[in-house]
């Protein structure tokens, strides 16, 4: 009987096989799935003020833990329907590097793309529907939404830094738990409780920002030069975090089985050819 999950070497080979893959979309794809992601985790985040805005006093610890609970349908969605998030190809791309299958210029440019429709998506649900439909921009949702963004602009470069590290860390290993299970109801569970879990701590999302900071600018609070100080050490941050921290703390742990499965296979494939001729 097999088992409903892959085991964590065995997510090692499939996560470099998922960085290579996301490498050789055509830029269409890039967009639009960058696009989709940007736009998913907006709508987590979204769905989290709204949620949390209106429990305040002696229940806003519990509206804390209930909009932490609610926000991981933005990385599902992204896992599941379909998405290019940032976050993720932090760790997922740099592990194809790491076995050589891919170059540096590859992951930057994977980066770049990802980064630019990322931030696409999340302004654009910042705006269509913070701003213009008016769910972020009135009563005590447009306080949630200010105080929120003053929280993470508050941070110092370092403060940032190590918040985003902390961010990453979880959320690249939400998108490895999705990878190593079968079937839906297990990606879920996987992607469901990292998530959760930074987002109750209070770590700071790259792609997340991209959608609580200018929707406070929207309504006139905090200025682009302030979003552009946040997004650098968060940004860093959460490189740091998928790269290292999960990205490379795995490839070191499980490489010498991931590279014998490789040269098991290479083997088998070369006596097959010979048994033919």
């Amino acid at each position: 009987m097999s088992s409903a999950y892959y085991k964590p070497d065995e997510i090692l080979d499939i996560t470099i096989e998922n960085g290579v893959k996301k490498t050789k979309y055509s830029c269409k794809t890039s967009a639009i799935l960058g696009f989709q992601a940007g736009a998913f985790i907006a709508l987590g985040y979204l769905l989290y003020i709204r949620i949390t805005a209106p429990l305040t006093g002696d229940i806003a610890g519990l509206g804390t833990f209930l909009g932490a609970s609610v926000f991981p349908i933005g990385l599902i969605l992204t896992l599941i329907a379909g998405g290019e998030l940032l976050t993720g190809n932090m760790m997922a791309v740099p592990l194809a590097g790491f076995a050589k299958k891919i170059r540096i210029r590859s992951i930057l440019q994977n980066w770049a793309i990802i980064t630019f429709f990322n931030f696409i998506g999340a302004i654009f649900v910042a705006y269509m529907f913070g701003h213009l439909a008016g769910l972020t921009s009135e009563g005590a949702f447009l306080e949630k939404t200010v105080s929120i963004a003053q929280h993470k602009l508050e941070a110092n470069f370092l403060e940032a830094f190590v918040s985003g590290i902390g961010c990453n860390w979880l959320v690249a290993a939400a998108v490895w738990l999705s990878y190593g299970a079968k079937d839906v109801i297990g990606k879920i569970a996987g992607i469901w409780f990292p998530t959760m879990t930074f987002v109750a701590i209070g770590f700071q999302h790259v792609v997340a920002n991209m959608f609580v900071i200018p929707a406070a600018i929207f309504e006139g609070h905090f200025t682009w030069t302030q979003y552009i100080t946040n997004f650098v050490p968060v940004f860093l941050g959460n490189a740091t975090g998928g790269v290292v921290f999960i990205g490379l703390a795995y490839w070191l742990a499980y490489k010498k089985q991931s590279t014998q499965k490789i040269e098991k296979g290479k083997a088998a494939l070369v006596m097959l050819k010979g048994s033919k001729g």
